[in-house]
C-alpha cells in the first residue's frame, strides 16, 4: 500500500500543532483537508488558522454541510466527517487535495483515497483528575485511547505507519 500514514503523538495542543502542520504543508504546496468531529472545535480551529501567525496567510474554507463555492480553488478545507461531506467533495472535484489531517476520534471513512493521512493525538495530561478538571481529563484520555485504536486499525489493514513523537 503506497499511502503514507503519519501518527503525531504526545501533542500538547492539538489545534496549535495542526496549524503548524498545515502551514508546513501549505508552503510545500500540498492541498489538504482537515477533519474534526466537533463543530465548535472546528469553528475554533477556523479562527485559529486566521490568527495563529501574524506573517502567514493560510487560505481555507469551512465546508458547511459538505459544500462551499470556493472549495475547488482553496488549498485548505475544513470539514466534519460525514458521508454527505465526502459525497460533496467528490461532486465538486477536490481530488487535488492529497493530504488528510484527522483531528477526529474516528478513522475517516474514505481515508484510503488520499496519498497521505496525518493523525494528531494529544499527550496524557500532567495532572491528576480533580473535581474541577475531571471532564477535561476524561476527554483527553478518551482521545488518546481512540488514537491507539486508530493506530491498531491501520496496522491491521496492512498500512505502514510512521510515528512522530511530538515531545
Amino acid at each position: 500500500m503506497n499511502m503514507r500514514i503519519d501518527f503525531h503523538s504526545n501533542v500538547s495542543n492539538q489545534l496549535d500543532y495542526a496549524c503548524r502542520l498545515i502551514r508546513k504543508a501549505f508552503f510545500a504546496q500540498c492541498k489538504l483537508i482537515v477533519w474534526h468531529q466537533d463543530k465548535e472545535q472546528l469553528a475554533q480551529f477556523d479562527q485559529l488558522l486566521w490568527t495563529f501567525s501574524a506573517t502567514d496567510f493560510l487560505p481555507h474554507v469551512v465546508l458547511e454541510q459538505g459544500n462551499h463555492p470556493l472549495a475547488p480553488h482553496t488549498p485548505i478545507l475544513l470539514a466534519m466527517p460525514s458521508d454527505d461531506t465526502f459525497t460533496s467533495l467528490s461532486d465538486i472535484n477536490v481530488k487535488h487535495h492529497k493530504v488528510l489531517i484527522n483531528l477526529s476520534d474516528k478513522v475517516p471513512t474514505h481515508f484510503a483515497q488520499y496519498e497521505r493521512l496525518i493523525e494528531v493525538v494529544p499527550r496524557a495530561p500532567d495532572l491528576v483528575p480533580t473535581d474541577t478538571n475531571t471532564t477535561a481529563y476524561a476527554t483527553i484520555q478518551a482521545a488518546i485511547q481512540a488514537g491507539r485504536e486508530r493506530y491498531r486499525f491501520y496496522q491491521q489493514q496492512g498500512y505502514q505507519i510512521n510515528h512522530i513523537n511530538a515531545k
